[in-house]
């Protein structure tokens, strides 16, 4: 009887099952690796926080809050054309200064003269136009802190889903998004304030000690100059995660998340800084690009405020007490 043929079948069949072991392999040991670095404290934390951010609607949420952050920019388009009218109102040489630059500077005489005409308008109707605004930034604005407070209240509470004590009466609801509103821009303005003011510290200091020339200095100076602009933003970023929840977070998540959320905030504008002038570069960048990088930044700093409340809300942490205060979810 002869030996069996080594058909080339049974060879295709072999490396078949060779691969698909191989394969098999390969994504078991991804597997382990994955579920020994999900062991991991850190890791684990952040998937905690992925995972409510998603569940909870945060991409939503801050869909929302980019909308209402931009349609609040119109009001405050409104108060700045007013205030420019009465500045112009005010100092009747600088008007027909910036009226001869127009007619020399622009070619097109329909141009000009709608130029024109807009600031005519500025400064004959700033009163209105800045009481209008004035209301409409007011209505906006209460509407815009609502939204936040709420997505920043979906992801620190123990569930998501509203308890009954929690529904409030609108004017109740009203004055406590104006109080929230104005505590959040007397914050802005703080944090603002210590930039400011500690950058121009900064370079009097450096005028006056006559070390322009060190230019092995600069880097230090940046380092001081980007730890004073961290700094304001955790100002900013605590009091958002302090105020907003209806129960006071522990005081290590509550720390470190600010932290987070500071240094995110930091990065994001240094990245805005660098993309924004090559956005409107181009001609169609000249158009859309300032909108674009706009809506890219309030939907960015809404994703990175809502995560990082969901990144203080699953914290565990061990002899971590609470935040004196309310404590109703």
């Amino acid at each position: 009887m002869s030996a069996p043929e080594n058909r080339p079948g049974n060879g295709d069949s072999s490396h078949k099952k060779s691969s698909t072991n191989a394969a098999n392999g390969a994504v078991d040991k991804a597997i382990s690796a994955v579920n020994q670095a999900s062991r991991n404290p850190v890791v684990a934390h952040f998937l905690r926080a992925a995972e409510r951010f998603n569940d909870r609607m945060g991409n939503q949420f801050g869909a929302a809050i980019t909308y209402f952050s931009f349609l609040s920019l119109i009001p405050v388009m409104m108060v700045s054309f007013a205030v420019a009218g009465y500045v112009l109102a005010s100092h009747p040489t600088l008007l027909e200064d910036i009226f001869t630059r127009i007619l020399n500077n622009v070619s097109d005489p329909t141009l000009a003269s709608t130029l024109k005409n807009t600031i005519q308008t500025a400064v004959q109707q700033r009163t209105t136009v800045g009481l209008v605004g004035l209301m409409i930034a007011l209505y906006s604005g209460i509407n815009w802190m609502g939204n936040l407070r709420e997505a920043v209240r979906a992801q620190s509470r123990d569930v998501w889903e509203r308890n009954p004590q929690d529904k409030e009466k609108i004017w109740v609801k009203y004055l406590r998004d104006f109080t929230a509103l104005t505590g959040l821009i007397i914050a802005l303005v703080v944090t603002l304030f210590i930039t400011s003011v500690a950058g121009s510290a900064q370079t009097l200091i450096i005028h006056l000690l006559h070390l322009d020339a060190l230019t092995w200095l600069k880097p230090a100076w940046r380092a001081i100059g980007l730890v004073i602009s961290i700094f304001a933003n955790y100002l900013l970023f605590f009091w958002i995660f302090w105020r907003l929840p209806r129960h006071r977070p522990r005081r290590k998540a509550l720390i470190r998340g600010t932290f987070i959320a500071a240094v995110g905030f930091e990065v994001l504008k240094i990245i805005m800084t660098y993309t924004l002038p090559k956005l409107v570069s181009s001609p169609s960048g000249a158009a859309f690009g300032s909108v674009l990088g706009l809506m890219a930044f309030f939907y960015f700093f809404a994703r990175l405020t809502l995560f990082c409340a969901a990144w203080i809300a699953t914290a565990q942490y061990k002899d971590d007490p609470q935040m004196p205060g309310k404590s109703r979810n």
